[in-house]
């Protein structure tokens, strides 16, 4: 299935004009980041890089798509044709998944003639910035989980694509499970998920729903104790599965009363070894206030497709270097007030102490000749790689392999945050970011 018309008309109209003034073939680099961390969160995490590289690869304009541009007149002739040959044969560096970031972080450059760069604004940011989001409030939820582990279960708060690419990004940030499936076959998440109210209320009675449940799925099931009366429910399950049931979820009431009243009611029935889980409604502040309550597993949903109450990462899609007619490299920069950006090609690290990280280090350059490597700051990580090489899609990150790699990545580096980091009130950014000039 082509991508190509998940584009925004002007991406395609300035392509449209630059092709009649001689500067399409210009060569480019679009760089993608964030001025600063949306809904004053103290780290960003990088989610989507791998869904993007095979959008590109499908970024195509076949006969349905050149055929709707000629109908709408969306932009001429020449450019329809141009069109037709689309292929994108540039580079494409960046943060890897999982990575996390702040502001200014060059999280993706894409680099190539201004032609094949412009088209592929609107599906980077679209893919980057939601499953970015997602991805930093699943973080959040992690850390005010612990150990304890978290199911995402928010596919019904979401689009169907919006729900597959949530399920991605939180399993990356430190969610365990997922209830969709469609995410579980196209990205090897484990997947959970056993019985809805509705099952009990079709039964006609509670016991006869948990008899079926235990019948189907075996006692290790957990069972759903909340329908009616949660006293009840929980008596009911105990002696329909015996002490050997896995677990039971509660999903209302005043959850820290309620699972400490629950724990002590199995720990009665002898049912010591009895998990409780918890839904309705968590975010990250529900997960920190059940710290201290006897609750085994987390299932989040609304607040975790919708970023928790952040939906968006903020991420834009600036052109900061290009070559002039004379061929010698321009650094270009938008400055507007609040809106500004800083041009030049950049090379990012992050400075660590005793394995902590410290700064966000970002190099300028107006061109390539004076891009630093790592040798030159050995107390630093250098955070970007190389991702599309002459149009070739490094499949190392793509697919389920690289949604486990993008997932153990975000473990390690998440080791890096300094204290002031774990905390979920609204703060600066929990390391500065600094630039330097190479030039």
């Amino acid at each position: 299935m082509s991508t190509a018309l998940f584009t925004d008309r002007y991406e395609l109209t300035m392509l449209d004009a630059a092709l009649r003034d001689g500067t399409a073939a210009r060569h480019c680099v679009f760089e993608l980041f964030t001025r600063r961390l949306s809904g004053g969160r103290r780290f960003g995490v990088v989610a989507g890089t791998g869904r993007l590289l095979s959008l590109i690869r499908d970024f195509r304009f076949d006969e349905a798509e050149l055929r709707y541009l000629r109908d709408e007149k969306v932009v001429d002739a020449a450019t329809v044709a141009f069109l037709e040959d689309y292929r994108f044969t540039g580079s494409v560096s960046g943060y890897r998944e999982g990575e996390l970031y702040f502001p200014g972080s060059p999280l993706l450059t894409i680099e190539g003639s201004f032609a094949e760069a412009v088209v592929l604004e609107t599906i980077a940011l679209s893919v980057l910035n939601y499953d970015s989001a997602v991805a930093t409030a699943a973080a959040r939820m992690s850390i005010a989980a612990g150990d304890r582990p978290l199911a995402e279960m928010g596919s019904r708060r979401a689009g169907e694509h919006s729900a597959v690419a949530a399920a991605r990004a939180a399993y990356i940030a430190g969610f365990d499970a997922t209830s969709n499936l469609e995410a579980g076959q196209a990205w090897g998440i484990p997947t959970m998920g056993t019985a809805a109210h509705s099952f009990t209320l079709l039964h006609d009675s509670e016991e006869d729903a948990f008899r079926s449940q235990i019948d189907a799925l075996g006692v290790k099931t957990t069972l759903l104790v909340d329908t009616y009366d949660i006293r009840t429910g929980v008596e009911t399950a105990i002696r329909v599965a015996g002490t050997d049931l896995g677990g039971v979820r509660l999903d209302s009431g005043d959850l820290p009363i309620v699972a400490a009243e629950v724990r002590a009611q199995l720990d009665e029935l002898g049912a010591t070894n009895t998990k409780i889980t918890v839904t309705s409604d968590l975010d990250e502040y529900a997960i920190a206030t059940l710290a201290a309550a006897p609750v085994d597993a987390y299932g989040v949903g609304t607040a975790l497709v919708t970023g928790s109450g952040t939906p968006t990462a903020g991420m834009v899609y600036k052109l900061v270097a290009r070559q002039a007619g004379d061929g010698s490299w321009v650094s270009v920069a938008k400055a507007s007030t609040d809106k500004a950006s800083k041009g030049g090609r950049k090379a990012a690290f992050r400075t660590l102490d005793a394995g902590t990280a410290t700064q966000e280090l970002i190099t300028v350059s107006d061109g390539f000749e004076n891009v630093p490597s790592a040798g030159e700051f050995p107390d630093a990580r250098p955070l970007q790689a190389v991702f599309v090489t002459g149009g070739e899609i490094d499949t190392a990150y793509e697919g389920a392999a690289g949604v486990a790699a993008a997932r153990t990545h975000h473990a390690r580096v998440r080791e890096e945050l300094p204290v002031r980091a774990l905390a979920l009130s609204r703060a600066d950014p929990a390391i500065p970011t600094v630039y330097v000039d190479v030039d």
